[in-house]
């Protein structure tokens, strides 16, 4: 039991006892206490005033007392207007650090069967360009979701729905046929994905050269861009490819398997992998399915045209397109499908859905279809909704000079951390393949950090520079203080038991309270869906670690009691920030 819910049970026994009243969890509001005040927490006095017939001061003053009389956890109060703060005895705390201590992944909870299930679809990359700036921000919250959902209790399958079919994937298959030679990526010696992306490229440039050239020739622009010779065959391309026309199928097929070969290569070093991918080309013909059934049921309406529309008016939207007048799937059309093979394949109870923000009204709208073709999860589905990510202006522009490549951003961190730590010593005394690896943990690390410690609702500006700081709230500080702790241990004789009756400093016991509110701090990121949260947490219990380390000795102590309890204290730091930063998908080094 943790020292607030055994706090809290003894204030429910006091007022039982002194008022004869039953508080709700509600009544029993603890908090830490304030700095400028003696105490570690402070319980609210003013809900119980009314049945003391008391003063606040007075109100405090008995249930203090009889909480030091009745509750061995409690040395000392003193009381505060309508505050009372309590004093928590040394060998409470110590009984705490040695049931942190007990377990492996204390404040984390396991699943069993009946936990419930949590699909989180995060990444959705289309397979015409690699992955970006953007899809990392998504894979990463997407990445950290899973691991914070799990360590909640619920059972977790991670997925991917790749965007494989439209009018952009014809495009660069066309412009490859136009101008590729044949270009494979063995030839080439590029990666797949980043293949494709440039033939995606060269079709844009060729088909703005037509275009300009028709509205040389006294065209106007929309009907230039409607008749470019381009776009009519990448369009004569797309039919042949809903029509299985056999040629398109298997170009089709051979590039996109070379872009998830560089797509897989890219998930690998960010650290990130799905438990279920699903394609587009395979889910939109089970989304028209679904539409037909609905509409069959007079979910939706058919217009004149032939088009299928869902009227959303009654919920305060209006209405929305979901089979167009020639019988093609839109966007809607195809997560309708999705999740109807998601469905079939796991027996979902939530449903969180990693999308940038400009999809916030989709979701909307999603969550009511699935809510009235009959999925349970469907009013309750979670958009979780994230802003856009940006370099300074300048930097590191990507071969296509407007978004930066993921490749590229992962490979400058590295190399930046590689520079930074041989600049600062810290690769002195190690060999070359230990540094290379050291560089890309904190290289990484620092992309994770930087990323994760924002609030994902909020637009944000990453700047490697700042991001590979080992002062200040970044990766590489929280990397080197468990690095730190690492190398005490190793120096230290094995931990012997910790004596109850070792005094504590008001730092050792900060920090003992700090990792007791891990678990609250896990609990907390769940309900919120905020990986920020737990980076948060991270850099709290470092900086406090670092203010105790500051002050006291561990392996200089004489009294071996308290250098055993400092050891504990460090080597359940060590663990704690461990365990934290796994939850960010980020990895911490045994020596910096």
């Amino acid at each position: 039991m943790n020292i607030e819910t055994l706090i809290s049970k003894a204030a429910g026994d006091a007022v039982k006892a002194l008022y004869g009243i039953d508080a709700t969890e509600k009544m029993l509001q603890l908090q830490k206490t304030r700095s400028e005040f003696e105490g570690n927490l402070t319980l609210v006095v003013f809900p119980f005033v009314k049945a003391a017939k008391k003063s606040p001061e007075q109100t405090g003053q008995e249930i203090g007392q009889y909480l030091v009389d009745n509750c061995e956890a409690i040395s000392k109060f003193n009381v505060v207007k309508g505050f009372l703060n309590l004093s928590i005895a040394d060998a409470a705390w110590l009984n705490l650090l040695a049931d942190i201590d007990k377990d492996d992944h204390y404040g984390e909870k396991t699943t069993n069967e009946d936990s419930p299930l949590v699909m989180i679809e995060y990444s959705s990359p289309n397979t015409n360009k690699p992955l970006h700036l953007g899809h990392v921000r998504n894979n990463l919250l997407g990445w950290s979701l899973a691991q914070i959902m799990q360590a909640n209790g619920n059972k977790v399958v991670k997925t991917n729905i790749v965007n494989d079919r439209g009018i952009h994937i014809c495009k660069s298959m066309l412009a490859w046929l136009k101008y590729g030679n044949g270009e494979t990526p063995e030839t080439s010696g590029k990666k797949g994905d980043h293949l494709i992306g440039d033939y995606y490229v060269a079709f844009d440039k060729h088909y703005r050269e037509e275009v300009k050239e028709l509205v040389a020739q006294g065209m106007d622009e929309e009907q230039a861009k409607q008749e470019a010779p381009l776009i009519k065959e990448a369009h004569e391309m797309l039919v042949k490819w809903e029509q299985n026309d056999p040629e398109v199928r298997a170009l089709w097929e051979k590039m996109n398997n070379w872009v998830y070969a560089g797509f897989d290569e890219t998930y690998k070093k960010m650290g990130v992998s799905f438990d279920k991918i699903y394609y587009e080309s395979q889910t939109y013909l089970k989304g028209k399915a679904k539409v037909e059934e609905g509409l069959a049921k007079g979910l939706f309406e058919r217009h004149e045209d032939n088009s299928v529309w869902a009227d959303l008016t009654n919920e305060g939207l209006d209405q929305k397109l979901l089979l167009r007048s020639d019988g093609t799937s839109v966007y809607m059309t195809q997560d309708i499908g999705t999740a109807e093979m998601r469905f079939q394949d796991y027996p979902i109870d939530k449903m969180i859905y990693v999308v940038g923000n400009e999809q916030n009204y989709h979701f909307q709208v999603l969550s009511i279809l699935l809510d009235r073709l009959g999925f349970k999860w469907g009013k309750e589905l979670v958009h979780f909704s994230y802003g856009m990510v940006e370099l300074p202006n300048g930097k590191m522009k990507s071969r296509e000079g407007t978004v930066v490549d993921a490749d590229d951003l992962m490979q400058l961190m590295v190399e930046d951390a590689y520079k930074t730590s041989m600049e600062l010593g810290k690769f002195d005394d190690m060999t070359e393949e230990e540094r290379r690896e050291i560089a890309r943990i904190v290289g990484m690390g620092a992309l994770k950090y930087f990323i994760l410690k924002v609030d994902a609702r909020k637009n944000m500006l990453f700047n490697p520079e700042e991001s590979i700081d080992f002062n200040g709230n970044t990766g590489p500080f929280i990397q080197y203080t468990y690095a730190r702790i690492r190398s005490i241990l190793r120096k230290a004789p094995s931990i012997s038991s910790v004596s109850s009756a070792t005094s504590l400093a008001d730092k050792e016991i900060e920090l003992i309270q700090k990792l007791s509110e891990y678990g609250a701090a896990v609990e907390q990121a769940g309900k919120d869906y905020s990986p920020s949260g737990i980076a948060n947490y991270c850099y709290e219990l470092t900086k406090v670690f670092n203010q105790f380390y500051h002050d006291y000795s561990i392996l200089n102590e004489p009294d071996e009691q308290k250098k055993a309890m400092r050891l504990m204290l460090a080597k359940n730091v060590a663990k704690t920030i461990k365990n934290a930063m796994a939850l960010l998908g980020i990895e911490v080094p045994e020596r910096m």
